[in-house]
C-alpha cells in the first residue's frame, strides 16, 4: 500500500482502503480522463485535486483536462448555471455559438486522448458538448452534474439535454437533481479530503496568527460563511441575520470567499456585499486567493458557528468542512445542505435571515448544546462524507460502465 493510501487508512480505517484496493483490481491500467472548466476555485476542482492522484495510486492511468474559453464562453456557462438552478435566463444565439465553438476547439486539441480513453468523466455543463465532437470514441462517457437540477429553467435544460442525452451514463449528487434521460443514472455524494490543508488539524499558534491578521477578537463570538461571492450563497442575507442576532449578542461576522476562474459575476456580488456591510467594523469581508486553504481552515476553526445560508446548493462542501472541524452549521434549507445539516443534531436548517439569527442566538446561549452538536458533526462526516467513500463509488461506477456480465475481469474481482 502506498504512503498516501496508508495516510487515508489512518483517518478512514484500514478496512476502507482494503475495499478500494479490491475494487481497483479489474481496473488496473484503465485510461480515465476527467474534464471540467477550472483547476482552481470551487468544489469540483477541490475534489479532483485529490481524487485523481488516489486513482493513480490504485493503478489507473488518469489525466485531468480543462476546457478554457474567452469571457463570452464563461458568460454563457454562468447563465447555464443560474438557469439550471431555477432562474429564468435568456442566452443569445451568439453566446450559444461561442459555447459550441469553444467545445469544438477543445475537442480538436484533446482528440487523441479522448478517443483512446476507456472512461471519460465530463463535469457540469461547460464541456458537455465535447462528446458530439469526438466521433470515433471507443470508451464510455459519463456526464457528472454537480449542480442543483431539481427545478431547472426548462428552455435552457432542453438545450443542454440535447448534448447530454448521448452519454453512456450520468451522475447526480441527489435523487431530486436527476432528470429523465435515456441512459443509466447514478447518485454520488461529494466529499472532503481529510488530509487537505483546508481540513487538517492546525496548531493554536497558526490559528491565532490568522485572528491577528484579520483583526478578529477571540473574546467575542465569531460566525463565518466561507463561499465564493455568488448570489445563490446569499451573503447579503447573512449580513441581515448577523445584524438581527447582534442586537442581543456582541457578534463578529466573517464573509470569506473569492471567485472561481469560470465565474464572471463574482466582482459584482462582492460590491453588493460591501454596500450591505456599510462600513461595519465587525463585518470582515475577505477576498481570498484560491490557494488560501490554511487560512480558510483557521477561520473555520476559530469560529463559534459556521453559516452557509445558500438559497440553492448542489451539495455545499464548506458545510462538510465545518462539520469535520466540529462546528455546528446554520445552513440554507436546500439541496445537499439538507443531507448534512440535521436539525438539532449537527446544526439547523433555515430559510430566512430571521430564522438564521434565531438559531445563532440559541446556540451561542447554550454552549453545552453547541459543543455536543460539534462532536456529532465530526462523527457524521467521518462516516459519510470523506474522499475515500467518494472514490469507492467512482470505482463502482466505472466497473458498472465497462465490465459486462461475461467479462473475464469480473471473475478476477470476485475471486480476489
Amino acid at each position: 500500500m502506498s504512503d498516501l493510501l496508508e495516510r487515508y487508512g489512518r483517518v478512514a480505517g484500514e478496512e476502507v482502503i482494503d475495499q478500494l484496493r479490491q475494487l481497483a483490481i479489474p481496473l488496473k491500467g484503465l485510461k480515465v480522463v476527467h474534464l471540467n472548466s477550472t483547476k482552481e476555485g470551487g468544489g469540483v476542482a477541490e475534489i479532483l485535486h485529490k481524487l485523481v492522484p488516489l486513482m493513480e495510486r490504485l493503478g489507473l492511468d488518469v489525466s485531468w483536462e480543462v476546457i478554457t474559453g474567452k469571457p463570452d464562453f464563461y458568460q454563457c456557462t454562468k447563465g447555464f448555471h443560474n438557469a439550471l438552478q431555477g432562474q429564468q435566463v435568456s442566452i443569445s444565439d451568439r453566446l450559444l455559438k461561442v459555447y459550441e465553438d469553444t467545445n469544438a476547439q477543445t475537442a480538436e486539441e484533446l482528440r487523441s486522448k479522448l478517443q483512446d480513453a476507456d472512461v471519460v468523466f465530463v463535469h457540469d455543463p461547460q464541456p458537455a458538448p465535447l462528446l458530439h465532437f469526438i466521433e470515433k470514441r471507443t470508451g464510455k462517457w459519463i456526464w457528472r452534474c454537480h449542480i442543483d437540477l431539481s427545478r431547472p429553467y426548462r428552455p435552457i435544460w432542453r438545450y443542454l439535454k440535447g448534448w447530454v442525452t448521448p452519454y453512456d451514463a450520468s451522475i447526480f449528487s441527489l435523487p431530486a437533481f436527476a432528470r429523465t434521460l435515456p441512459h443509466p443514472q447514478y447518485l454520488i455524494l461529494p466529499s472532503i479530503d481529510p488530509l487537505a490543508e483546508k481540513n487538517v488539524d492546525l496548531p493554536k499558534k497558526e490559528i491565532k496568527s490568522v485572528l491577528d491578521e484579520y483583526d478578529l477578537d477571540p473574546g467575542r463570538p465569531i460566525i463565518t460563511q466561507v463561499s465564493r461571492f455568488d448570489r445563490f450563497k446569499d451573503p447579503v442575507g447573512v449580513i441581515e441575520a448577523y445584524r438581527i442576532a447582534k442586537k442581543a449578542i456582541p457578534l463578529q461576522l466573517v464573509l470569506a470567499g473569492g471567485g472561481a476562474s469560470d465565474d464572471p459575476e463574482g466582482a459584482a456580488v462582492l460590491e453588493e456585499v460591501e454596500r450591505a456591510a456599510d462600513g461595519d467594523r465587525d463585518i470582515h469581508i475577505l477576498e481570498l486567493p484560491a490557494d488560501a486553504h490554511r487560512t480558510i481552515n483557521a477561520l473555520q476553526r476559530c469560529s463559534d458557528i459556521v453559516i452557509q445560508k445558500s438559497t440553492k446548493e448542489g451539495f455545499g462542501l464548506t458545510v462538510t468542512e465545518a462539520l469535520w472541524k466540529r462546528k455546528p452549521v446554520v445552513g440554507g434549507d436546500t439541496g445537499g445542505i439538507r443531507l448534512q445539516v440535521i436539525n438539532h443534531y449537527t446544526g439547523f436548517l433555515v430559510r430566512t435571515p430571521e430564522g438564521a439569527a434565531l438559531r445563532i442566538r440559541y446556540l451561542l446561549h447554550d454552549r453545552r448544546r453547541l459543543n455536543e452538536m460539534g462532536v456529532r458533526a465530526h462523527r457524521f462526516v467521518r462516516e459519510n462524507f470523506l474522499l475515500t467513500r467518494h472514490l469507492k463509488e467512482y470505482l463502482a461506477v466505472m466497473l458498472s460502465a465497462i465490465i459486462g456480465k461475461d467479462d473475464d475481469r469480473i471473475e478476477v474481482w470476485k475471486w480476489k
